[in-house]
Formats: C-alpha cells, structure tokens, sequence
C-alpha cells in the first residue's frame, strides 16, 4: 500500500494548514484548466504562496493529484454511508446515490479527466478511502441484488469503471454527450 505524505505529519499549525487548503483549492482551478500540463509553479501562483511551500506540502505532482482523489472518494464514501442508512427500495436507493456523486463530479468535471488522464495507478494514494467508498457501495448492492431488483453479476469494481465512463463525457459538448442520458442508460442496464 502506497502511503502519502500527509499520512505521517504532526498536525499542521492554523497557518500551514490554510496554505494546505489554498494550494489544494489552486491545485483544482490549475487542474481543471490545463489537465496535465499543469505545473507546480501555476499551482503555487493560483494558490498564493512559493513553490517551495507546495513541494513541503506535496513533493510531487501525484502526490498533489493523489491528495484531490483521496478527497474525492471522502466525498463519495459519505454519501454511500448516507445512502445505507436511508430507507426506501434497495434498486431505487443505489440508483439515487449514483446520481448524486455523478452530481459532484460534474461540479469538477476537468479535475476528473485530469485524474483520469493520469492512470489508474493515482487511485494507489487513495486505498484507505477506497475501500471506505467499496464497504458500503457494496453493501447498497447486495441488498438490491437480494431483493431481486440489480443484476447479480454486478460488482462493486465495475461500479467504478462505469462511473468513470460516464465521467469521462462531462465535458464534452455536441450532439451525443449528454452525461444524464448515459448514466441513466447505466442505470438501467444495472437494473434486474
């Protein structure tokens, strides 16, 4: 398991963490604007700070990637543990928290092709939180599968490729990318 650099740190003072926040914030905005291109110095200009204040933060630019997943599938996993507590008919519940993190990636749709443009092996900095996502994802699942309503060959890892597909439309614009339509297609081939 890979760790991160945050994983092993004192906690931060009032004003290191600040500047952590900013250069996260400027991270997403440098992101989402240039993908991959994007360099450390953009990122420190944006955020307001020196690169040697983003390198202490983050020595790397995976590093700083692999920190905007972790909090990505925060995000996610708090809405499926939401989503397990909710009554309601399993099928309808799971397919309501597909929506709803479709709904966060969309609000940050570049970042997202960003991180995928950057290879599966970025999801390494962010194990803990993926199984955190996968617990009750896949919990949400057996329960519509066992009450007959989701296809029973589905796992929790083609969740997460489907999610991606349909992420990776979002900012496409023109006839035939239209990123409801696909994740309701989803859906529906999900459904039993």
């Amino acid at each position: 398991m890979t760790t991160t650099v945050t994983e092993h740190r004192r906690p931060l003072r009032a004003d290191a963490r600040r500047n952590h926040e900013r250069i996260l914030e400027g991270a997403r905005a440098v992101f989402a604007e240039y993908g991959l291109e994007a360099q450390i110095d953009d990122v420190a200009r944006r955020a307001g700070v020196g690169v040697g204040t983003v390198y202490r933060h983050f020595p790397t630019k995976e590093a700083l990637l692999g920190e905007l997943v972790r909090r990505k599938l925060r995000v996610f996993a708090e809405n499926a543990r939401e989503a397990l507590a909710r009554e309601g008919e399993p099928f309808g519940v799971f397919a309501d928290l597909l929506r709803r993190n479709a709904e966060v990636c969309v609000a940050d749709a570049a970042i997202q092709h960003a991180l995928m443009a950057f290879g599966q092996h970025i999801s390494m900095h962010a194990q803990v939180e993926l199984e955190e996502l996968n617990k009750p994802t896949a919990e949400l699942m057996a329960r519509a599968q066992r009450a007959g309503a989701m296809r029973p060959d589905v796992t929790v890892d083609d969740i997460s490729m489907l999610m991606c597909g349909v992420s990776a439309t979002m900012t496409q614009t023109g006839p035939g990318f239209d990123w409801h339509r696909h994740l309701e297609f989803v859906i529906d081939m999900l459904r039993r």
